[in-house]
């Protein structure tokens, strides 16, 4: 869910594209150049319930799910960076890592720091040397995948149920545990309990309702917010931003 459309702020100059993953389950592979021209200010990531694997020109990282906007730095030098990235479906990241997703809130980690040093500089160096980094990322990511138990179904359930706008003690009840135990079982997963993954989720239902054009207070009762307020504020305490400075371009 960390898309182009729906969760980023990018500033002026930054080419970024995107695509339904060809070999892993649920997840998004994209890819930005950042010209060296590009704002100071960087780009703004909003939060949805995902982590991503990403390379950059001789660098492996992993970013974990955000709670709040994460800033970006722009490139430094008179070059412009590539970026390549695997988006996993939300839960799906921990299984694949091989760490919880709580350990990495809110955090941009050195791969080498979850793996071990020497393999991570031979992926760095094949992803490097690739004609299309993206492509032996997303590769990088499947063979790890392949060797991991998968994650727990139920995790999928989860997410549906939330973003279809259900309680969470409606969610719990479905996927017959209680309360408590989600919660327990949603911090590794996801990096959060369940209450905020659904706000998280509600956040991203609302910036697609508006980016499509839909009226502010539309988009707020289809999205499962008390009234338009209510959607100010989640958005504000979740992005910095205001609704209508994530939905303008940035200026030029």
């Amino acid at each position: 869910m960390r898309g182009e459309a729906r969760a980023r702020h990018d500033p002026p100059g930054v080419a970024y594209a995107e695509r339904p993953s060809r070999v892993l389950p649920g997840a998004v592979v994209w890819s930005k150049t950042a010209p060296a021209t590009a704002s100071a200010a960087g780009a703004a990531v909003l939060p949805d319930g995902c982590m991503d694997l990403l390379w950059t020109e001789g660098r492996l990282f992993v970013a974990g799910p955000d709670t709040r906007a994460h800033l970006t730095k722009p490139p430094d030098g008179d070059a412009a960076r590539r970026y390549a990235g695997v988006r996993f479906a939300p839960g799906a990241a921990p299984a694949v890592l091989g760490v919880p997703a709580h350990e990495l809130r809110d955090l941009r980690v050195e791969l080498a720091d979850l793996w071990r040093a020497p393999e991570v500089r031979r992926l760095t160096a094949r992803v490097d040397a690739a004609d299309d980094p993206l492509v032996a990322l997303e590769a990088v990511a499947a063979e790890r995948a392949a060797d991991r138990t998968p994650p727990d179904p139920l995790l999928a359930h989860v997410v549906r149920y939330l973003n279809a706008g259900h309680s969470v003690a409606e969610t719990a009840d479905a996927a017959g545990i209680g309360a408590r135990l989600l919660h327990r079982r949603s911090l590794p997963a996801f990096g959060y309990g369940p209450k905020t993954l659904a706000r998280v989720l509600r956040l991203q239902r609302a910036l697609a309702l508006a980016r499509a054009g839909r009226p502010y207070a539309d988009t707020a009762a289809a999205a499962g917010f008390a009234d338009q307020a209510h959607l100010a504020r989640d958005v504000k305490e979740l992005t910095g931003m205001r609704l209508s400075d994530l939905l303008s371009p940035p200026a030029r």
